[in-house]
């Protein structure tokens, strides 16, 4: 197949996460298996206007704020000269409305929806283009195809008019030989619980660091690790501050991939409190690890966490709910062994591989059932 594939961010973008991961993982595998791929992504300072990754030849356009107008011109610059077998966009923060430059064969990668979320992050301006602009995929999409990566985004766009039978789950995958138990990294000896992530303030971070406080008043030894980078840092150490965690809230920055394993193997549990994800991959890399998770009962999050099983959910935000659970963790090491146990067997039954071939066979569907 030749692709052309349109995101946001590649994965060496300073702002890349969860979506870019998944994106890459995904369709380096289907470049190294013969594909041909083009993907148009934004710039950023100093970036490279070109560029190889994973197979993948990267065209940047743009940067954060003007992608969305710059990637329109090189996306139909690239259709007028080669003949793409199939269009993928990843509808990732703003759509882009492709399916009106081309009609090629088209596949819509959706992680997730903002819908209302978008006002928890953004200034109602801000907010309000992104939740208007996400009003029209139904009709704008009509003839596309779609890759939801969970029951949840699939019933998302469900919801809002998009036909169920467009659209194909594929759960994303987890590196279940890197991320893995190790002996040799025990975990902390205090009950220490970590979050993992852009640190925006969508993604309810501020929820975890209330029920650390509220935990505290009965085990003064709990801590709670925060790793990553983000707008919202400052105000999330004003906030804990202000509760008085000093060092039991311990915000880490940035952290290589060797590093957050490390983290990943030591923690008790990770903590994961948005109101809605796509599905909540630090979840998953934490069960490989054989560590539990602690997440909200939200979209996504109730899919990367099978409660009870491999870790617990509670109704998003409340605090004392999640309090409790943190409590019950560091009370019994037979019920962290146990939940460990089911979430490494979870993982393994997930894998990057079986994500890309179940795409690759998606997108020879796309192409044969045309628009």
């Amino acid at each position: 197949m030749r692709i052309l594939l349109v995101n946001w961010n590649d994965r060496e973008n300073p702002h890349a996460g969860g979506a870019e991961t998944h994106l890459h993982e995904i369709f380096g595998r289907l470049a190294r298996g013969g594909h041909t791929i083009d993907l148009v992504a934004s710039g950023w300072p100093g970036a490279a206007r070109e560029a190889q990754l994973d197979g993948l030849r990267v065209h940047r356009a743009g940067g954060r704020h003007t992608f969305a107008l710059r990637a329109r011109g090189v996306v139909r610059r690239l259709l007028r000269a080669s003949r793409y077998d199939v269009v993928v966009e990843d509808v990732n923060k703003l759509p882009l409305f492709l399916p009106t430059l081309t009609d090629r064969p088209f596949c819509a990668l959706v992680p997730h929806l903002f819908g209302a979320t978008a006002f928890r992050e953004a200034t109602w301006p801000i907010a309000s283009v992104v939740w208007v602009a996400e009003r029209p995929i139904p009709w704008v999409y009509r003839r596309a195809w779609f890759h939801a990566i969970s029951e949840s985004t699939r019933e998302d766009l469900v919801r809002r008019g998009v036909r169920r039978e467009r659209i194909e789950v594929i759960y994303p995958g987890v590196d279940a030989t890197w991320f893995a138990p190790d002996a040799a990294e025990p975990r902390a000896r205090e009950p220490t619980f970590l979050y993992v992530g852009r640190l925006k303030r969508y993604k309810g971070v501020e929820i975890a660091l209330r029920a650390l406080a509220v935990a505290r008043q009965a085990r003064p030894d709990v801590i709670l690790e925060i790793a990553g980078g983000g707008d919202d840092r400052p105000r999330l150490e004003r906030l804990a501050g202000t509760m008085g965690l000093g060092a039991a809230a311990r915000f880490l920055g940035f952290v290589s991939e060797t590093e957050k394993r490390r983290l990943l193997r030591r923690a008790w549990a990770v903590v994961l409190t948005s109101p809605k994800e796509g599905w909540g991959i630090s979840n998953v890399e934490a069960a490989a690890c054989g560590t539990p998770a602690l997440a909200s009962d939200s979209p996504g999050l109730r899919e990367s966490v099978r409660h009870g099983e491999t870790g617990f959910l509670v109704p998003h935000g409340d605090t004392r709910a999640l309090a409790d659970q943190m409590l019950a963790l560091a009370a019994d090491p037979t019920l962290r062994a146990r939940l460990g146990r089911g979430a490494r067997a979870f993982a393994e039954q997930l894998s990057w591989e079986q994500a890309a071939r179940a795409t690759e066979a998606h997108l020879h569907r796309v192409i044969a059932q045309g628009g």
